[in-house]
């Protein structure tokens, strides 16, 4: 019963997971996308200007660029290591918890180093609407890449998992050969 709970938990927290990684990737793509196109362009055959900062963002203010450049990022390896979840929760195995889990701390640290660059925007001040919910989106993002963390490591020490040695020894046959100062019994025939 237990089992079942904390696995449909994890479902639930890699699907919200999953779904808040899309919205992020999709809110900073499109706030790089609007400084490629509003930003850098030059004219034909002309050169970029002295000053020319490839983290110079025209909305938001100076911590911006970077925070939309790792947000990018970690949305993209969040999303991967919900797909590396997905795999995780159909085997439900020791194996495959390893993978699962080192994904899982990637994406969430990536998730922590934006989040942390969310805070000093936030900090700085001036900013638009889909900014403010980019910064919201990463807040919850660690708290929830988090649990699911947890989570999945919890179901683990709760003693539901099987390693590769324990299906090992039980489908594997061996005969044990007799001890010493046993008696063997001979069959006549």
């Amino acid at each position: 019963m237990a089992l079942g709970v904390v696995k449909s938990l994890a479902g639930f927290l890699l699907l919200l997971n999953f779904c808040m990684f899309l919205v992020v990737g999709a809110i900073a793509g499109w706030a790089l996308n609007n400084t490629l196109d509003h930003t850098y362009y030059t004219g034909r055959g002309r050169a970029l200007p002295l000053g020319f900062s490839p983290i110079y963002f025209p909305m938001g203010n100076e911590a911006t660029g970077f925070m939309v450049v790792f947000a990018l990022i970690a949305a993209v390896v969040g999303a991967a290591s919900c797909l590396s979840g997905l795999h995780h929760l159909r085997v439900w195995g020791a194996q495959s918890l390893a993978s699962s889990a080192a994904s899982s701390m990637t994406a969430w640290a990536l998730t922590l180093l934006a989040m942390g660059l969310a805070c000093k925007e936030i900090h700085i001040g001036g900013r638009n609407t889909k900014l403010k919910i980019l910064e919201s989106l990463l807040l919850i993002l660690c708290g929830t890449k988090l649990w699911y963390i947890l989570l999945i490591h919890a179901g683990f020490f709760g003693g539901n998992y099987c390693s590769y040695q324990d299906t090992y020894v039980a489908t594997t046959t061996t005969t044990a050969e007799p001890q010493k100062g046993s008696t063997n019994v001979a069959s006549s025939g």
